[in-house]
């Protein structure tokens, strides 16, 4: 068995849309990608693409890839970390997986070193559905359980509401008031962290993201009171990604509206489903506002995390 480890390039991006794709269907999740979606990843910013995008070839077959993602800014006193990867089932239990992992925490901890040094490293992954293999190899490198996410889902031909505010569809000006308004309602949240310039900009300017499904609530200054930013991966199936509400506008129903708003113009536009992503613990009620809309879980996630000490300075310069 030949293994060639090296990094994720354009000429990949279509092997790693069968392998996600597949990999959606077997361990289902319902993560699935188109290629150029993932060709975008390769150009995230903060990524390394030379170091922090991983594949893995086993004569010559796509056999398993990783990501790493590391935060700029400190969340409760550490480095955030996010890794992200699979193998194909084909060539799990080869010890593949397990050399991922190796590979990604130790680029994590070089590159959190570098950001932020002489500061604790809090590595995140996800741990997958019940039952998922990822976890027993999680748990036995030190990881545990820290929050559980639920997928949600609405049908869009079920009867919608009516905004119940005046709310306006998202465009390009307002990018940066809704930036605003995003870290300000998630300044509270767990494990969240300020979204830059550069990095919102790659959110609202990728190809799947959806503007004219997307609405805002708007202050007499123009500043964002409360948001909805939607994007697609598939067809006909609309993915809230973000939903929020400054801290001073919250109990005002302005998320509700954008929601509603939003579901509307889904449906209209002939989108079958809209489904969203929420942490189970959400302190702002935001599980019981989609239950409220007609929104029903289709599957929970486990996300694990472990806390590594900083490098060493000499360390860290490799």
């Amino acid at each position: 068995m030949a293994v060639r480890w090296g990094p994720l390039t354009e000429a990949d991006v279509a092997d790693w849309a069968r392998l996600a794709n597949l990999l959606a269907e077997v361990d289902r999740t319902g993560e699935t990608y188109q290629a150029a979606d993932l060709a975008e990843e390769l150009h995230e910013p903060g990524i390394d693409p030379e170091h922090d995008l991983i594949a893995v070839r086993v004569d010559g077959v796509l056999a398993g890839y990783g990501q790493l993602r590391v935060g700029n800014t400190l969340v409760d006193g550490r480095v955030t970390a996010s890794l992200d990867g699979d193998v194909h089932p084909d060539y799990r239990g080869r010890g593949i997986g397990v050399q991922l992992m190796e590979r990604l925490e130790a680029r994590a901890a070089v590159v959190a070193a570098n950001r932020q040094p002489g500061q604790p490293v809090f590595l995140r992954v996800s741990g997958g559905v019940e039952g998922s293999p990822v976890r027993p190899m999680l748990e036995h490198r030190g990881y545990q359980i820290v929050r559980f996410y639920h997928d949600m889902e609405r049908q869009l031909s079920d009867p919608l509401p009516s905004p119940s505010a005046q709310v306006e569809r998202y465009r390009p000006e307002l990018a940066e008031p809704t930036r605003l308004a995003h870290n300000d309602a998630f300044s509270t949240h767990w494990g969240s962290a300020p979204r830059g310039v550069e990095q919102w900009q790659e959110l609202v300017g990728s190809r799947n993201f959806q503007p004219e499904v997307s609405f805002v609530s708007l202050a007499e200054d123009g500043s964002v009171l409360a948001y909805v930013l939607v994007r697609q991966w598939v067809e006909a199936e609309a993915w809230i990604t973000l939903v929020g509400t400054r801290q001073q506008a919250r109990g005002q129903g302005l998320a509700r509206a954008c929601l509603t708003a939003s579901l509307r113009a889904c449906a209209e536009r002939g989108y079958r489903t809209a489904a969203l992503g929420v942490d189970s613990d959400n302190g702002q009620g935001a599980g019981a506002l989609y239950s409220s809309l007609g929104f029903r879980v289709i599957r929970a996630f486990a996300s694990y995390g472990k806390v590594i000490q900083p490098l060493q300075p000499a360390d860290s310069a490799r």
